[in-house]
């Protein structure tokens, strides 16, 4: 298992809302809710790091409520790579 960079987690999410045929703003301050990434999206990219990843992420609802911007998406899987 290796942890997937900052980087390589924003390309993953990059590619899940290009399948909805949205894009991925360049700003980690972006608002989930204004690029239209639900929880759904994150459920898929946290399959896609995991895959990628090689392990299992755990992780719990609480958390997950804090999450509003791109950067906290990104903040939240590159912590629990090295949980």
């Amino acid at each position: 298992m290796s942890a997937l960079s900052r980087d390589q987690v924003r390309a993953l999410m990059g590619d899940v809302l290009a399948a909805q045929g949205k894009e991925m703003p360049s700003e980690d301050g972006a608002s989930l809710r204004e690029i239209g990434f639900r929880s759904l999206d994150f459920s898929e990219l946290a399959l896609r790091v995991e895959d990628e990843y090689g392990g299992e992420l755990n992780f719990d609802a609480p958390g997950l409520r804090q999450i509003e911007t791109v950067g906290d998406v990104l903040d939240f899987l590159e912590q629990l790579q090295t949980a």
